[in-house]
């Protein structure tokens, strides 16, 4: 992804939400250039988890930030999402509550956000 690209990217997805509290636990992330199936998945992610996980995995005050270590590989595989996403999660790391399935994302969509995650996780030294 372009740097032109990137900040487009970001542009369109902060007009799709409003902005989080500023008492939301967010972090800071950076956006890397993506893979085209990193692109993909950013895509759903905005669709379907942004408005709880923030627009690039930063978090919310309604969810969790996925650009965290908490969330790395060794900690939270990537099973950890499909789990999620196909059964929900109770709540156990944070206090926003258990997260509910999400019946309408398929499971390739799950790899394509999987993908988006962890390529932001790296560009943001979570490995």
């Amino acid at each position: 992804m372009t740097k032109i690209a990137a900040i487009a990217f970001t542009l369109v997805a902060m007009a799709l939400l409003p902005a989080a509290p500023a008492a939301a636990e967010t972090i800071a992330v950076k956006l890397p250039e993506l893979t085209p199936e990193a692109q993909a998945g950013a895509q759903t992610f905005i669709k379907n988890c942004s408005q709880c996980h923030g627009m690039i995995g930063g978090g919310t005050d309604k969810g969790p930030p996925l650009i965290h270590r908490i969330y790395e590989p060794n900690h939270h595989g990537d099973f950890a999402f499909f789990r999620a996403v196909q059964q929900g999660t109770p709540a156990h790391h944070w206090p926003y509550g258990d997260m509910a399935p999400l019946p309408n994302v398929s499971e390739a969509e799950v790899t394509a956000i999987v993908k988006f995650i962890r390529e932001v996780q790296r560009a943001n030294g979570i490995e």
